[in-house]
């Protein structure tokens, strides 16, 4: 099994080693259904075939002159029973099938989404969120589609040739010479039809993918288009797209429109008619048989017709269910290892050569550091020298390259995942925020806290007062990534929710730099206070947070080059002044003067 850092507890164990044994592992789920649908199916069709038979038992009976009413009878009770049957049957099957493409939609997506929740950071850095959104509803959709008509359509067509042919041979096999020859045509032409409408299915379903992927960055970043005037630009590259996804419809039609089944048929059925008079004038079979042959193969037409919508259905499922399966099994870096260590963590933080790459680029080198239990530990550098990479190896949303990571002593690695980051809370300067009310969005690492306990988070947090200004107060609902918030106003949320969640290990990046000074100074006051209950990591470029810590660590293009206290460095370390260029003004005035 892949490695995850998610994963649902007794997941039902589906075969994941290609798309069509993927969706028969789904099916095998329910075995019932999949029986209903074919038991179903084969009852419905039969029950069509005799009602061609006894129409063509009622032709005979009229033909003798000075018939009797009451022989009638048999064939019409046979065939209004036959009706009624298939009737009861038809429900049968679509009930069945019906039911069995909603539960592979629902446990596909569930499958799709507990995956997606088990990718590490990595993964998801590299991915569009378009194009997984196309493929956790649209793709996953086309699986109900291609189950509910597409399997059905297929089942009962392949019943709807086969039951009928079946009949034809118990009245005369020499009626299935014809038949014969138009199913080997049918399977040869539709064969090749599916050949060729196979590639144009897949790219039709990652065109889509594409397309979405584009709408949902434009949509997501329409700020930075109608700041920069790029409107025209992303309806070009959106009507492009659509255009391409058209071209694939028309490409689709163009195939459908040579399909050579429908002109097959035609021509058969003709040689059938000739056929079976000719049979019938030799006196092999009697005209009745010539209307229920005709009958039943009329049948066949249903076959042939269904077949351009039935297998288009199914290869665009068979399309959607591969792009499904890719991400699925898609691997991953980090592993949720269950089993690791699951103890509550004291703070200690220690860093043993460690190096990170990404994509090839080095991003940390060889970085070694110790931090001692409720140590606050500042982290500084110029733009892109790793100070957030740094912190993400802490929490394992990154595993090192090289050297090891310690927390109390053990390795990350050791550690089981849900442990280890449910001690650790980051409070990044991105914030990020759900469409859901503020008390959720604070208690959102902590469920089960009091009203209480989150209003006490959100005084610490100096967010209690303007929520509360708000009508609804804490039930508020927010917008999307808390559009409806200042931005000093989502970072104390943010805040409200790492003093709730009480961690033992706490990294603030750059949190506080959308908050005014006033505010900034009550905020830190509180933190100071649940610091030294914890460990704390502090990335920021303010100095009065800076001041407080136990311990600078000073980065340069992913290298430590110095670590110390701020007096420390300040008086040895040049690369640390020039982040702080006043300090290095006053030393040289002091040296001149």
């Amino acid at each position: 099994m892949a490695k995850q850092e998610f994963q649902i507890e007794n997941e039902y164990p589906y075969n994941r080693t290609g798309p069509l044994r993927w969706i028969l592992s789904h099916l095998r789920r329910y075995p019932l259904l999949p029986l209903a649908l074919v038991a179903g199916a084969i009852a419905n069709n039969f029950a069509y075939s005799t009602i061609q038979v006894f129409v063509g038992r009622a032709f005979d009976v009229i033909r003798v002159q000075d018939f009797e009413m009451f022989t009638l009878l048999i064939p019409v009770i046979g065939i209004v029973a036959s009706a009624a049957g298939q009737g009861v049957t038809g429900i049968l099957r679509n009930f069945s099938v019906g039911l069995l493409a909603q539960k592979v939609e629902k446990n596909s997506r569930e499958e799709l989404y507990a995956s997606l929740l088990g990718k590490s950071q990595t993964f998801h850095g590299r991915q569009r969120i378009g194009d997984i959104m196309a493929r956790a509803t649209n793709d996953v959709h086309m699986l109900n589609m291609m189950f509910s008509p597409g399997l059905m359509l297929i089942i009962d067509s392949a019943l709807a040739l086969v039951i009928p042919v079946i009949m034809i041979a118990l009245i005369d096999p020499a009626l299935l010479l014809v038949p014969l020859i138009f199913t080997g045509l049918l399977v040869l032409t539709v064969a090749d039809y599916t050949r060729r409408l196979k590639p144009v299915s897949i790219a039709q379903r990652e065109q889509f993918g594409l397309m979405n992927a584009g709408l949902t960055e434009a949509v997501a970043g329409i700020e930075v288009v109608k700041a920069n005037v790029r409107e025209r630009y992303e309806w070009d590259k959106f009507t492009g797209n659509a255009r391409q996804f058209r071209e694939y419809f028309v490409q689709a039609g163009i195939i459908q429109a040579r399909y050579l089944p429908m002109l097959m048929f035609s021509l058969c059925w003709g040689a059938g008619l000739l056929h079976a008079l000719l049979l019938w004038r030799s006196g092999a079979i009697t005209l009745g048989n010539v209307v229920a042959f005709m009958g039943l193969f009329g049948t066949l037409r249903f076959t042939t017709f269904i077949s351009i919508f039935s297998f288009n259905l199914v290869q665009l499922g068979m399309a959607s269910a591969e792009r499904i399966l890719n991400m699925i099994i898609m691997e991953t870096e980090l592993d949720e290892n269950r089993e690791g260590i699951d103890q509550e963590i004291r703070g200690e933080v220690e860093f043993q050569g460690v190096s990170f790459d990404y994509d090839g680029a080095t991003v940390l080198e060889d970085i070694s550091f110790r931090v001692d239990p409720g140590q606050t530990v500042a982290i500084v550098g110029q733009t892109g020298s790793g100070k957030t990479t740094l912190t993400r190896l802490i929490n394992r949303i990154f595993d090192t390259t090289a050297g090891r990571v310690m927390v109390d002593g053990r390795d990350v690695r050791e550690w089981s995942l849900e442990a280890l980051r449910s001690q650790i809370s980051t409070i990044e300067q991105d914030v990020f925020l759900f469409s859901r009310t503020l008390r959720e969005n604070i208690a959102f690492g902590c469920a089960e806290a009091s009203q209480e306990q989150i209003e006490q988070a959100a005084r610490e947090a100096q967010a209690d007062e303007f929520i509360r200004s708000f009508p609804e107060g804490y039930d508020t609902v927010i917008g999307e990534r808390g559009v409806t918030l200042s931005g000093g106003q989502k970072q104390r949320v943010a805040i409200a929710r790492a003093f709730l969640t009480n961690p033992k290990i706490l990294i603030l990046d750059d949190s506080t730099s959308a908050i005014d000074s006033a505010t900034e100074d009550q905020i830190q006051r509180a933190m100071r206070r649940i610091s030294s209950e914890r460990t704390t990591f502090i990335i920021t470029h303010r100095l009065s947070q800076i001041r407080w810590a136990d311990r600078i660590l000073v980065l340069d293009k992913g290298k430590l080059i110095d670590q110390g206290t701020h007096d420390e460095l300040l008086e040895r370390s040049p690369a640390y002044r020039r982040i702080f260029p006043r300090h290095e003004q006053r030393e040289s005035h002091a040296i001149h003067t």
